[in-house]
């Protein structure tokens, strides 16, 4: 019925019914008889998405069917080419990889970030915007209704904003958009939430940890009146919710809850499964693309396949797989496109982007869990450069988050909400010792650690990394260090993190840091 009352619209009617005021602001200023232009404009929203999500699938689906010939186009494009696509072999042949210099990663704050453009292409953006909404909306239908969404950071989960229809479905920020204090407290003023936005899950872990610190501030504004008529009711609401624990406060704060949609990007594992565990209990996680690097990588296009899936489109940006299975060596170039990747097997992602003539090791490793088409459909699984190494072994990051899970295990009651490592020589804490690892954790339910509790973490290590315990055991490692921070603590690296010249809009999480500044940030915050 909707497609054909769209049909019957004049053609020039519909941008305008789009461009009218969103819901709210109609039933504002112009009442009650005019609700049903409210629905229609709404269903017009819907019907206009339904048709571009088609548009881009039909589009997305032929570039995957010929994933040679689109990655010659994407190519062609990063390097300002003919349109008709660049010989991708001659192209390997001339250009080496490369991984990010030392100097670019002082310029990164000391992490092992290669320096790429941080701006999204434009229509990759768009694309993955279009397909997302319209995966959220079939998974979720109540989620774009009017009201139904509110976004709780500054940054948003979505790629590519919408003039025209951003409004019409939520995804518009409100007043002071900006202010986080500004977005929880607007969303905290409307109880029939059906979904939740952050920038990543990272951000929406600071978002309920300093609800938990703030809430009688926040209840007291909401109770006066701030951004709005005054809402004594429902601040006694948020007072109760928060006075029960962080274990399901969204549902309590908003019964009618579906989805928390965050934007995936690395070192985002961890934060993602604290929120399932504790705040988000009970709630769907979607995410629209992963990011890497400033750029989108990674389409998610089935919602209702377990979290972590994406496909990996043909470009723009030109990507590369290097083999990464055990035992090849280091200094091995052999590439392979999209196409030739092999169900199963582990690579490494390389990026060519339009502000770059270099081929560069991302230091994302992705595994090959599917296909569409001719391109794979990968899990993200650890970062190369987020390793420790003091002796020359490698503990990655898979490895080590593996072991630390193990760990925290046989710690009652303790639930891991974010870790990060350090080499002791970044904090000259080897003096009189043998070099080791220092860890700083973020846990709830546990505010001191003993020395056996803290003893297992580098037994998990040990039992996790051959290489590693045959050099505990001749001494040329110390045990690594433990320490638990102060809540607020990873906050503030983070924000330290996005203040940085350099940083992308959605920067990665880092697990080892690398410039002494960031290590000091949090040691400053340890416990005990």
């Amino acid at each position: 019925m909707l497609r054909w009352l769209l049909l019957l619209l004049p053609p020039f009617l519909l941008p305008l019914l789009l461009l009218l005021p969103p819901a709210v602001a109609l039933r504002g200023c112009l009442g009650a008889r005019l609700a049903w232009l409210v629905g229609l404009q709404q269903r017009v929203a819907l019907g206009a998405l339904g048709w571009a999500a088609t548009w881009q699938r039909r589009r997305l689906d032929h570039s995957t069917r010929h994933a040679a010939r689109s990655q010659g186009q994407a190519l062609a494009w990063c390097l300002r080419g003919p349109k008709g696509g660049t010989d991708t072999s001659a192209f390997r042949n001339h250009l080496p990889l490369t991984t990010a210099s030392q100097a670019q990663e002082e310029e990164n704050g000391g992490q092992d970030q290669p320096l790429t453009s941080s701006q999204h292409p434009r229509e990759a953006a768009l694309q993955a915007t279009v397909l997302g909404l319209s995966a959220l909306s079939k998974a979720h239908p109540a989620a774009l209704a009017p009201g139904a969404a509110a976004r709780v950071t500054p940054t948003s989960p979505w790629p590519r904003p919408l003039p025209w229809l951003g409004p019409v479905l939520g995804l518009a920020g409100p007043p002071g958009a900006e202010d986080p204090q500004a977005l929880l407290l607007a969303a905290l003023r409307s109880p029939g939430l059906r979904a939740l936005e952050a920038g990543t899950a990272t951000e929406l872990l600071d978002v309920f940890t300093g609800l938990e610190a703030q809430g009688e501030e926040l209840a007291g504004a909401i109770a006066t009146g701030h951004l709005g008529a005054p809402l004594p009711g429902r601040a006694a609401e948020l007072r109760a919710a928060l006075e029960q624990g962080p274990r399901g406060l969204a549902l309590r704060l908003w019964p009618q809850l579906q989805v928390v949609v965050t934007l995936d990007a690395g070192g985002q594992a961890e934060a993602a499964a604290a929120l399932g565990a504790l705040w988000c209990q009970g709630l769907a996680f979607f995410s629209p693309a992963f990011s890497a690097a400033g750029g989108l990588l990674a389409l998610s296009l089935w919602p209702d396949q377990p979290r972590g899936v994406y496909l990996l489109p043909p470009g723009p940006p030109f990507i590369e797989l290097l083999p990464a299975k055990e035992g090849t060596p280091e200094g091995d170039t052999g590439t392979l496109l999209l196409a030739g990747a092999q169900q199963g097997e582990e690579y490494e992602l390389v990026l060519t982007d339009h502000a770059s003539l270099t081929r560069c090791r991302l230091g994302d490793v992705v595994q090959v869990v599917g296909a569409h088409n001719q391109c794979p459909v990968v899990r993200f699984i650890y970062r190369r450069g987020q390793a420790l190494s003091v002796r020359g072994e490698v503990t990655d990051e898979r490895m080590f988050s593996e072991a630390l899970g193990r760990a925290v295990a046989q710690w009652p009651g303790a639930k891991l909400l974010d870790h990060c490592c350090v080499e002791s020589s970044v904090l000259d804490s080897s003096e009189g010792s043998a070099p080791h690892y220092e860890v700083f954790l973020d846990l709830r339910g546990l505010r001191n650690l003993s020395e056996e509790n803290r003893e297992k973490l580098d037994l998990c290590l040990q039992d996790a990394s051959p290489s590693y315990k045959s050099l505990r055991f001749r001494g040329s490692v110390g045990p690594a260090q433990v320490h638990l921070v102060a809540r607020g603590a990873f906050s503030a690296l983070r924000a330290a993190l996005a203040a940085r010249p350099s940083s992308p809009a959605l920067p990665a999480m880092p697990r080892v840091l690398r410039h002494r500044r960031l290590a000091q940030l949090l040691r400053s915050r340890v416990l005990s």
